[in-house]
C-alpha cells in the first residue's frame, strides 16, 4: 500500500540530496521516479533540482504535475517531491488521491517552518495528512539538534521580520538550535572560543 511521506529538515539537512538519491535508487532498480518542485523555486535554473553538495537532476513543475491525467501519472513508481514547503493546499491533496487512488507512493522533502518559526502552507497540511513524517537531521554551531531556519541580512546579522518566502542558501540561512534562535547567536562567544 502506498503512502503519502514528508521528510522535513532545517536548512542543510540534505533534503535535495535525499531527494535525488531515492529518484536514482527507483531509477537503478528499473523503475520511473518523477521528480517535482514548485515553479516559484528558481535558484538553479527551471526544472533542475540541485543540492549543496553538487548532485543535480531534472525535474518538472508541481504546478504541471496538476494538470496531468491519472492515466499520465501511473506511469510513474513514485513522485518526489522537493521544495514541498511552498505547495498549495489543492497540490497536498491531490498528492493524497494519489497516495490513496492511484496507490503510488508521493515522497515529499521542505522544511516545517519559516525563519519565524511560522508553518509554510504546505507544510501544514503535509502534517496534518502525510502517513509518515520523519526529521531529517542538521547540527546547530554548538552541536545539538538544529530545528530553526534562521534568515540572515547581507551584512551576516539576523533578521525577524519581511516576507515569508526569500529564496537562499548558504548566503541567506543558517540553521541553530531553539536555544541559540532565540538568543540570536550565530557562533560561540570570543572568549569562550578554543575552550
Amino acid at each position: 500500500m502506498a503512502k503519502l511521506y514528508f521528510r522535513h529538515g532545517a536548512m542543510g539537512s540534505s533534503k535535495t540530496a535525499n531527494a535525488l538519491m531515492v529518484e536514482y535508487n527507483y531509477y537503478e532498480r528499473g523503475k520511473k521516479a518523477l521528480l517535482l518542485k514548485p515553479r516559484l523555486d528558481n535558484r538553479d535554473g527551471e526544472k533542475v533540482i540541485k543540492s549543496r553538495m553538487g548532485l543535480s537532476g531534472k525535474c518538472r513543475f508541481v504546478e504541471e504535475f496538476v494538470e496531468m491525467s491519472d492515466e499520465e501519472i501511473k506511469e510513474y513508481d513514485c513522485v518526489i517531491v522537493d521544495e514541498a514547503q511552498f505547495c498549495k493546499k489543492s497540490d497536498i491533496e491531490l498528492f493524497v488521491h494519489v497516495v490513496d487512488d492511484l496507490d503510488i507512493p508521493v515522497i515529499c522533502y521542505g522544511l516545517r517552518t519559516d525563519f519565524r518559526r511560522e508553518p509554510f502552507e504546505g507544510s501544514v497540511w503535509l502534517l496534518a495528512w502525510a502517513d509518515v513524517i520523519e526529521e531529517l537531521k542538521t547540527v546547530c554551531w554548538c552541536g545539538q539538534g538544529a530545528s530553526c531556519n534562521t534568515r540572515l541580512n547581507e551584512k551576516g546579522e539576523i533578521i525577524r521580520d519581511g516576507e515569508q518566502i526569500c529564496l537562499g542558501a548558504n548566503d541567506k540561512y543558517v540553521a541553530l538550535c531553539r536555544r541559540h534562535y532565540k538568543e540570536g547567536k550565530l557562533k560561540p562567544d570570543e572568549e569562550n572560543a578554543g575552550r
